[in-house]
């Protein structure tokens, strides 16, 4: 038998309260007891993404939330400058052009971050655009971008809405909705919330929402005005995933009790943790400017990341990620992005030394868990 551990960067486990819950008989998604949990949510997610706003909960995937906030917010044929950099931030293009919309891919070498410098000068030359898009923590390649001085970049240089993809960010990295005026900022139930998939969320500025009555994109299931009428009312326009908001009931008092600054510091002690092992095992990171959800690291050219991650789930039972598109033999993904602690940090990289060791790498065994255990204890 062996015990199985997720640490992919996606889907994330669940933590035992909110797997208890959703267990339970199901509630009347009409009822008042529902009313009361939608209302708890609403409260939590604001508090969590720091705004003001509503913050939507949509019955879909976080690439739902974000369809919905490129066809809610701008009209077709209108200018979007969609940063790319990896997989889901090249996504947002795609998005957009499936709705007829004038594209502008900002390309980035995979690994790299963008500069406000790089930016700006997009914008002087577009700057009739109405949206820039950009995704926080790109769990491609395990970048993160400095979402606060690209969004003031945006603010100064034109009138375009910023809209972030935050769903590997949100709970992991500060994200101050408000104070950064982010006017769309979205998430995923599967990540830091550590609940099944099934929610994306979604919050828009007052400067957003003024441009939602002039928009002319078809829309039906995902008309966040009806939606935004309907969950001031602790409501849902259509039937919600009422286990999920249950469990979102559960992980978001969870996160309250850890703190805000609790969440922000285990997070980054636990991909402090894991970039110090996995360079001490000899591997090298791919991204220049870390994210705290994910750890992105390049093998030698003599192994296969495909075997690692094969050898590690069959093997070790610890479930990680290979890379994506050209890095697909050449990157292994370790999530650490939810309800993890240190312990499993060391779980993951003691398999890592194993596997590694195994495959014929040259790799001193319990470097890596030292190499982890060393910034845990502050050395």
């Amino acid at each position: 038998m062996k015990k199985m551990h997720l640490m992919a960067p996606g889907p994330t486990p669940v933590p035992e309260a909110a797997r208890l819950v959703m267990a339970r008989q199901l509630i009347h998604h009409r009822g008042p007891q529902f009313k009361e949990i939608m209302a708890e949510t609403r409260a939590g997610l604001k508090w969590l993404f720091e705004t003001e706003s509503e913050v939507l909960s949509l019955t879909c995937s976080g690439t739902g939330a974000f369809e919905a906030g490129i066809t809610n917010f701008t009209s077709r044929g209108e200018k979007l400058i969609a940063v790319g950099g990896g997989k889901f931030g090249e996504r947002w293009g795609k998005v957009g052009r499936a709705f007829g919309m004038n594209v502008v891919d900002v390309e980035l070498e995979w690994g790299k971050a963008l500069t406000p410098e790089r930016l700006g000068a997009v914008l002087d030359e577009h700057d009739d655009a109405t949206m820039v898009t950009l995704t926080a923590s790109e769990t491609s390649t395990g970048v993160f971008h400095p979402v606060e001085e690209l969004g003031r970049t945006v603010r100064e240089k034109s009138n375009a809405l910023f809209a972030v993809d935050g769903i590997t960010a949100v709970g992991v990295h500060k994200m101050a909705m408000d104070k950064w005026e982010i006017d769309v900022l979205v998430a995923g139930s599967q990540k830091a919330f550590g609940i099944p998939p099934g929610l994306g969320f979604l919050a828009a500025s007052d400067r957003a929402w003024e441009r939602a009555a002039s928009s002319d994109h078809p829309k039906f299931y995902f008309d966040l005005q009806r939606e935004l009428k309907r969950q001031k009312e602790n409501q849902t326009a259509f039937t919600p995933a009422i286990s999920v908001v249950l469990a979102l009931r559960e992980v978001l008092a969870m996160m309250k009790d850890e703190g805000r600054q609790g969440l922000l510091e285990r997070h980054r002690l636990n991909a402090e943790a894991t970039r110090a092992g996995v360079k001490a095992l000899g591997l090298t990171l791919l991204s220049e400017q870390p994210a705290r959800s994910v750890t992105a690291a390049l093998v030698p050219s003599a192994f296969s990341a495909r075997d690692i991650v094969a050898r590690m789930r069959e093997n070790q039972g610890v479930v990680i990620a290979g890379g994506q598109a050209d890095l697909a033999t050449s990157l292994i993904r370790i999530g650490h992005i939810g309800f993890f602690d240190s312990s499993d940090i060391v779980v993951v990289l003691g398999a890592l030394e194993q596997v590694l060791g195994d495959l014929g790498m040259d790799v001193e065994m319990g470097s890596g868990v030292a190499a982890a255990q060393e910034v845990f204890s502050g050395r």
